[in-house]
């Protein structure tokens, strides 16, 4: 569907139809990054759990920053909850958020009507080291597959304890932050530890259909820290 060329590789959007779903089925969009599969649209229930687990473990989630835009459902989730006020999506590919807003992505432009959202093409790196102490009661961190299969090198960053200590300190007390990973991850969730005091790993089980392979059952993580 769509294919750009960045300074960090390539971006692509595929559409597909699995075999079980018959010719008349709405496609499916799959989105991959320098040749590994970052997300689709079939299975979005880890993304969604993300934003719903950590948002229950916050009584006032008013301001929420998730890094990471991928096709947009933990934006989406995170919007569904009334109590946010306000949130923060920092996306590194800007190309990325292009493809959402001008609807190459279908649900794209609906996701981002929401007056309450803003969408930033940075790094969430600089995102967090900039960041006002004290600014978000949740963060959320989906940058690419997890501390095991980083989709850019660079990412190895934010698992280390270094961001840790800056995210903890964007957040206010009582917040929460969690990250995504498509593996069981020790070292993060040492660090989390090391850093929060607390860490919570929540395994979750999904049924994954890439191209037209069988199905296959894969176990994601989610690592949760409260900043008590």
């Amino acid at each position: 569907m769509a294919r750009a060329e960045t300074e960090r590789g390539e971006v692509v959007l595929r559409e597909r139809r699995d075999p079980e779903t018959g010719a008349g089925a709405t496609p499916v969009l799959e989105l991959r990054v320098n040749g590994a599969f970052v997300m689709d649209t079939v299975e979005t229930s880890s993304e969604k759990r993300m934003a719903a687990v950590a948002l229950r473990h916050v009584e006032h989630p008013r301001d929420v920053v998730v890094g990471g835009l991928g096709l947009g459902f933990t934006m989406h989730e995170v919007l569904a909850d009334q109590r946010v006020e306000r949130l923060v999506v920092v996306e590194l590919e800007d190309t990325l958020v292009q493809w959402m807003r001008d609807g190459t992505i279908p649900h794209g432009p609906s996701y981002l009507a929401d007056r309450r959202l803003t969408v930033m093409s940075a790094d969430i790196r600089i995102a967090m080291a900039e960041a006002t102490p004290a600014a978000y009661d949740v963060i959320l961190l989906d940058v690419d597959n997890g501390p095991g299969f980083v989709v850019h090198e660079h990412n190895e960053l934010i698992y280390r304890p270094d961001f840790l200590r800056q995210a903890r300190a964007a957040l206010r007390p009582g917040g929460a932050l969690m990250f995504w990973s498509s593996a069981e991850a020790p070292d993060l969730r040492h660090a989390m530890q090391q850093i929060f005091g607390n860490v919570a790993p929540i395994p979750h089980e999904v049924t994954l259909h890439h191209d037209a392979g069988a199905a296959r059952q894969e176990q994601y993580w989610l690592y949760l820290s409260r900043n008590d």
